[in-house]
């Protein structure tokens, strides 16, 4: 695999895909968007997918990245259709270049939207997605993906004893913040009921 970095001068921001032992991962201004320190890019998809329990029907990926967790949501036996958005079009032509990316535009059970997932979960019905898959970046980059307003859209969204897992990482800790419990609190406020933090993914389990 060819090493890929550029800088767009459209979004301002500088990408490169970096190579692991195992799947890649894509870093943005210096910023990794893939956890690729205590574990690889790869292992953390499957535990994230894994973490859901036995999923089925339909599925909303927020924040496609590299299509991982879409890739692998698409591979179980009772999933019909994946529903991935992506809003940076830098992001999807990197995807394009990466092997391990292939089956986000190969699998036909695989839904690729290029949009702003903040806009574009308004234009499902209600109760559509059996689970959803929430991987934003950081607050600091996307605190609308964060906000009461989107998560009301993703409590609507969802069919009646849904999950969602959303990554939530360790946000506000190097700078002495504790972002996790206001996060938490919008859940609830969304009217998301049992909400587990799951330390070895970085993620809340949330179910409706």
């Amino acid at each position: 695999m060819a090493e890929i970095k550029f800088y767009s001068e459209k979004t301002g921001r500088f990408y490169r895909l970096v190579r692991t032992d195992t799947w890649p991962y894509l870093e943005i201004s210096g910023i990794r968007m893939h956890r690729a320190d205590t574990v690889d890019p790869k292992t953390d998809a499957i535990m994230k997918v894994r973490a859901l329990g036995k999923i089925y029907g339909i599925v909303l990926d927020c924040c496609t990245g590299l299509g991982y967790t879409a890739i692998l949501a698409a591979k179980a036996k009772g999933v019909k259709k994946v529903i991935t958005i992506e809003k940076d079009e830098n992001v999807i032509f990197i995807a394009k270049q990466n092997p391990f990316s292939r089956d986000l535009f190969e699998n036909e059970k695989i839904e690729l939207i290029i949009g702003d997932a903040f806009h574009e979960v308004r234009r499902f019905d209600d109760k559509y997605f059996n689970f959803i898959i929430h991987d934003p970046p950081t607050i600091t980059i996307a605190p609308e993906l964060y906000s009461l307003d989107f998560y009301r859209q993703l409590f609507r969204v969802l069919k009646d004893n849904g999950r969602l897992l959303h990554y939530v990482g360790r946000p506000g800790i190097r700078r002495g913040k504790r972002y996790l419990k206001g996060i938490i609190e919008r859940l609830r406020m969304a009217g998301f009921g049992r909400i587990r933090y799951i330390e070895p993914i970085l993620s809340l389990i949330v179910e409706k």
